[in-house]
């Protein structure tokens, strides 16, 4: 596999399973020094390990996401630890299903904090380290003649449009696109490219436990809903945390330079808006 990565610092949240898990391991089969962060510290540690073993350093961290100031920590030890941040990859972030009209405040709380807040705050402060480390002469001149940082959010294709039993989760994810848009032209005259990626279902752990969650909520059987709704994806199969990952270090390549502000759809066409 070709090393496009070597010498970059990349960061990863949601890393300690699913989807961040793929992304962080991609990046270190592409060379990348890879920080792993999650709320699941034994996830990161045990990823973490794992990543030692494809020869590249690794360092993993706790994160709440939604908290501020754990995402400044994380951001100080990190350029502590190894000068800068190259590259900030955020998968972290939470489905619940729920009847529309029974959805509670606190649930929708939670979700919100996670998925739309903590993605705002952890490209609010990254972004920050990425323009601190932009050459003086570049922030003078207003614009850069190559990148200076790629930066990479998960939104889903229930961003795309409203979900009966998703209420929280497809609200939020609509905002993570609004929120990508907004940091793209934020950082555009640095040259920091700010793009989103749209799964539709992917083989996770998370997914999982949705399909429990369904179960209980409803009394459905999940699983055949879920299958049902892969029959119906023309490439005729779930995404893969690989798949995922393909596509992210597509977008955080030299090759996507040219691309800020879109939301890439990585779902087996079930979506092709």
């Amino acid at each position: 596999m070709e090393k496009r990565f070597t010498g970059k610092i990349a960061l990863v949240t949601g890393a300690g399973s699913g989807i961040g898990k793929g992304v962080a391991q991609r990046f270190a089969r592409e060379g990348a020094t890879v920080v792993v962060a999650d709320i699941n510290q034994a996830g990161v540690d045990a990823v973490a390990k794992d990543l030692a073993g494809l020869g590249v350093k690794s360092l993993a961290l706790t994160l709440d996401i939604s908290k501020k100031a754990e995402i400044i920590a994380v951001v100080e030890k990190i350029v502590k630890e190894f000068g800068r941040i190259d590259i900030f990859v955020n998968t972290a972030g939470i489905v619940q299903s729920h009847n529309f009209t029974e959805l509670g405040e606190d649930v929708w709380n939670k979700v919100i904090d996670i998925n739309q807040k903590g993605t705002a705050l952890a490209n609010q402060v990254v972004g920050a380290q990425m323009v601190k480390q932009v050459p003086d002469a570049v922030k003078a001149a207003g614009r850069a003649d190559k990148s200076y940082g790629k930066i990479v959010n998960f939104t889903s294709i229930s961003g795309r449009r409203g979900r009966e039993y998703q209420l929280a989760y497809s609200a939020s994810k609509a905002a993570v696109i609004s929120i990508t848009q907004s940091a793209a032209h934020a950082f555009a005259r640095y040259n920091i490219n700010v793009n989103a990626i749209a799964p539709s279902v992917v083989e996770t752990p998370m997914w999982d436990q949705n399909n429990k969650d369904k179960e209980k909520a409803f009394g459905i059987d999940a699983k055949k809903a879920s299958d049902e709704f892969i029959a119906r994806i023309p490439l005729k199969r779930a995404g893969t945390a690989e798949d995922m990952a393909a596509a992210v270090a597509f977008l955080c390549s030299q090759d996507a330079d040219y691309i800020t502000g879109q939301a890439l759809n990585v779902c087996g066409g079930i979506e092709m808006d």
